[in-house]
């Protein structure tokens, strides 16, 4: 990585003034910047994808390679959108990125659906917790929608004493899940697999009755879904302590570790199972557990898919305020949204954030498209930013870049192209669910332009009173 020092008082000079109120704090460091992207990227999907996987592609070899491959566009996008971090350095994420780059209705969308799309993964995320809550302990079973809720709000209020407190209870259970995954790829060595299982994996899984490439595609779309959250560290950009360095640092060693942790539990799972009885698994892990630790297998991987539940929980509910914050700073949205409390949290944002993954998680049961298309937002939001790499490289070729994205060109191209072809992909596999995001994205104009509309109102009056 190329990097060179810079002042912090540069935070101050790419950031708008706060509405009222106190101002983000800048204590965040590269263990903070770690512990966000692994609780938000290692989730329910390392769980559950690994079956499906198994399902599309013909041979363990070629399942490890997808893992590798989807790896490798987490590496591509983190080493890209770091120069943008480092360059601009702002919380609020893609958002701010975009808004530079492209503009302010773009920005918009981009913000728009990302807000949109981590308060769901909240309440998503939340849920799954809830449900394994009710599995370990009978008490709560039935009462998913009830833990949901109250998880959800437990972080909330955690978080509203200060970013202090939301970043060390991220570490904490961010530790916890990597500890515990450790422990499972461990037990998986130690314990599992054995001449039988490794003979029979020599032998291919039945084939998919498709083309390879559209079962690679098919494979990469939910391995995607699952390295989902590499770039997290960016929505926290003026809370970094010392951006030039630790935010490429983070951002870098983070995807390392997570990609490293997945290859690692692919390669046990199918050291423990049979690769024909993986593929098509619904949950990979816990057959994983059970053929380790017999009747006990399912406790286990209770425990371990709670810890991990909880650091996304956690994270996400950190995330979702910034872009709103950022949003507000800009005049984007409501003024309102952009007060600090003296503990470093943007206190609106957090409660409107809280109230939208509430309401989602409340009426869970009529949002299933929203959930089907936030996949899609994401890899939506990832093709703009790629593509402000190369636009401010282009127009502002002088501004000072702290990291330069590794490879650039070349590995920005790769991310960007992957970006679209994964687009393509999931129109043609999804079209219903596609087209209802890209309905969700074309909503956000109207509000656009009665904001910006409400904007110059207020600003009139206020020109008119001095």
């Amino acid at each position: 990585m190329e990097t060179v020092q810079k002042s912090d008082a540069s935070v101050n000079e790419v950031s708008p003034p706060h509405a009222r109120g106190g101002s983000l704090l800048r204590v965040l460091g590269v263990v903070f910047g770690m512990a966000v992207t692994v609780g938000i990227t290692i989730g329910m999907g390392i769980l559950r994808t690994p079956g499906d996987v198994a399902a599309q592609l013909p041979s363990p070899s070629l399942f490890i390679g997808a893992w590798l491959l989807g790896g490798v566009y987490a590496l591509l996008g983190a080493v890209s959108v770091a120069e943008l971090g480092t360059m601009i350095p702002r919380s609020g994420g893609f958002y701010v990125f975009a808004r530079r780059a492209l503009g302010e209705y773009p920005g918009f969308i981009v913000g728009w659906s990302d807000w949109l799309s981590t308060c769901g993964t909240v309440a998503v995320v939340a849920l799954v917790l809830g449900e394994y809550a009710g599995r370990l302990f009978p008490a709560l079973a039935g009462r998913a929608a009830a833990v949901a809720c109250s998880v959800t709000l437990a972080f909330a209020v955690l978080q509203w004493r200060g970013v202090r407190w939301g970043s060390r209870s991220q570490e904490l259970t961010s530790l916890l899940k990597t500890v515990a995954f450790v422990a499972l790829i461990v037990a998986c060595f130690a314990l599992g697999g054995g001449d039988e299982a490794q003979t029979r994996n020599a032998l291919p899984a039945t084939t998919p009755n498709v083309s390879f490439m559209t079962a690679l595609v098919l494979a990469l779309q939910g391995i995607i879904y699952t390295y989902d959250g590499w770039y997290s560290t960016v929505y926290f950009g003026e809370e970094v302590r010392d951006t030039a360095r630790n935010i490429p640092r983070a951002m870098v060693g983070s995807v390392l570790l997570v990609i490293a942790i997945y290859l690692l539990f692919n390669l046990a799972l199918i050291y423990v199972l049979p690769f024909g009885r993986l593929a098509g698994e619904p949950l990979a892990a816990g057959a994983a557990a059970e053929a380790v630790f017999g009747p006990s297998g399912a406790t286990v991987i209770g425990v371990v898919a709670i810890l991990s539940l909880l650091a996304a929980v956690n994270g996400n509910t950190l995330t979702a305020p910034r872009v709103v914050y950022a949003m507000s700073r800009d005049r984007l949205f409501w003024r309102g949204a952009s007060r600090v409390n003296r503990g470093g949290t943007p206190t609106v944002s957090l409660f409107m954030s809280t109230a939208a993954a509430l309401l989602m998680i409340v009426y869970s049961g009529t949002f299933s498209s929203l959930l089907a298309a936030i996949a899609f937002f994401f890899v939506f939001d990832y093709t703009l930013v790629f593509l402000s790499v190369f636009v401010l490289r282009f127009r502002e070729p002088e501004a000072e870049r702290p990291y330069r994205a590794w490879g650039y060109p070349l590995t920005t191209a790769l991310a960007l192209l992957g970006s679209i072809a994964f687009l393509a992909g999931a129109v043609k596999a999804d079209t219903k669910n596609s087209v209802f995001a890209l309905e969700l994205l074309g909503a956000s104009l109207p509000v656009f332009l009665a904001l910006r509309l409400w904007r110059r109102a207020r600003e009139s009056r206020e020109m008119r009173s001095t």
